[in-house]
């Protein structure tokens, strides 16, 4: 009988993990989606790449969000964990983080940043891809 309330007990503490885990993403404010939704079909897209604890992408997490909303309907702003998400540094080929790759509404890749980038920096990128 303990036997089974030990596991029914490891069994809830990991629902109980997946259900912050899901809340802590949903709260994030930017869009936190997987590496293969990267690019985003038929739109421009921002994908930065970093680390939600990282000092850089901390202080590029506030920018992001403005462009998110800025941007809704425009071009698709991605934010990706590599440290949540360690197989998608790998995919992109990563070597720093937080690095913005932009593409093309083709799923080109056209620009690829490494470090902070400021936020005029991403908004001459994004025009010169077309984004109004």
């Amino acid at each position: 009988m303990n036997s089974i309330l030990k596991i029914y007990s490891i069994q809830l503490f990991r629902i109980i993990a997946a259900i912050l885990l899901f809340a802590s993403i949903a709260s994030a404010g930017t869009t936190t989606i997987t590496e293969t939704q990267v690019p985003v079909p038929g739109v421009v897209t921002m994908v930065d790449l970093g680390a939600k604890k990282c000092i850089p992408c901390k202080m590029m997490a506030p920018i992001l969000e403005e462009l998110e909303k800025e941007y809704k309907d425009r071009a698709a702003i991605v934010f990706i964990d590599v440290w949540v998400n360690p197989d998608a540094g790998k995919k992109f080929g990563i070597r720093a983080i937080p690095t913005q790759i932009f593409y093309d509404a083709e799923g080109n890749e056209v620009l690829r940043h490494e470090g902070f980038f400021d936020k005029a920096g991403i908004v001459a990128e994004l025009q010169k891809l077309g984004v109004q």
